[in-house]
């Protein structure tokens, strides 16, 4: 009775907020706005427990168990945009040795006008630890191609092209993330800039972000708030605003993982916190600049406040 009460009210607030816009002129111009009003009023009727959620794909993970305690359209085919480095890194964690020395290369030259980097530049040295540190704290893609150019040849035993070395390195993350039981996802680049056939779900970014998890190196380096290169001394900063104690989004627990961000995948964010014992991992998806941090907090907060 109650809900039928709230949809009537939401579907008298839609009625008049339409025929605003149509007294205003304004009505093609907002109906997008409108719509997503529609939707998230719908979305929070039928998920009352966690309202105002923004994100499009949403799941909270028990990290321990892989039980799912939240989740909104979690199967849902998105864009990962940079949460791809997650499993860069894993991939690049688990074939190399974090000591590995790693030289790069013109690899370097790929970069597009204003995407994400790290700043490398050709001849530098980095043992494979603060590369990957490299493309998951500033979110470097030409940390996460200098990564895959290294791990082909690694993996294949010689030489490549930074293009074949994309190429063959997304054939080892297709191949990993099926193993991890990710297999509504596929990989065409190791840094998630847009590309049509390169997508993953809300849940199988959780399970890929377990695994991850679960490498030793790679859970102390998304904790870091600042990691410095030991041979450069350069120093990258963590762009997630959840572990960063100065920020305004700051997260008591929160330990990891990944941002990221396209026009297409929208605001995304892989986030892990730890407290009490309990370790949880949440999802959000195209998302907004605001609303990825306060739908991951949202969702960690409520994990924590759930009996065990």
């Amino acid at each position: 009775m109650i809900n039928r009460k709230i949809a009537i009210m939401a579907g008298f607030i839609v009625i008049v907020l339409l025929l605003v816009e149509i007294s205003s002129g304004n009505l093609m111009r907002h109906t997008t706005a409108l719509m997503h009003e529609v939707k998230m009023q719908w979305r929070d009727m039928n998920h009352p427990s966690l309202p105002g959620l923004e994100g499009e794909g949403l799941l909270l993970m028990d990290e321990d168990t892989g039980n799912i305690l939240f989740s909104i359209n979690d199967t849902e085919r998105l864009y990962p945009a940079s949460t791809t480095k997650i499993l860069t890194a894993l991939i690049t964690l688990e074939k190399g040795n974090p000591h590995d020395l790693i030289t790069v290369g013109k690899e370097v030259n790929l970069r597009t006008p204003g995407e994400s980097s790290a700043g490398l530049k050709q001849g530098q040295k980095l043992r494979l630890k603060d590369l990957a540190a490299a493309m998951l704290l500033p979110s470097g893609n030409d940390a996460a191609r200098t990564a895959a150019r290294y791990i082909a040849r690694l993996d294949s035993g010689h030489s490549m092209s930074p293009e074949a070395s994309e190429v063959y390195f997304a054939s080892l993350m297709n191949a990993r993330a099926k193993e991890l039981g990710a297999k509504s996802s596929h990989f065409v680049n190791p840094h998630g800039l847009h590309d049509p056939n390169h997508y993953s779900t809300a849940k199988d970014m959780a399970m890929i972000a377990r695994a991850a998890m679960r490498n030793k190196e790679f859970r102390s380096i998304t904790a870091e708030q600042k990691h410095t290169a030991a041979l450069s001394h350069v120093t990258f900063t963590n762009r997630n605003k959840l572990i960063q104690s100065g920020s305004e989004y700051y997260f008591q627990g929160a330990d990891g993982i990944k941002t990221g961000f396209t026009d297409e995948a929208g605001y995304c964010l892989v986030a892990s916190a730890s407290r009490q014992g309990r370790n949880l991992i949440s999802v959000v998806l195209h998302s907004t600049a605001e609303g990825v941090w306060l739908d991951s907090s949202k969702l960690l907060d409520y994990g924590f406040k759930l009996k065990q």
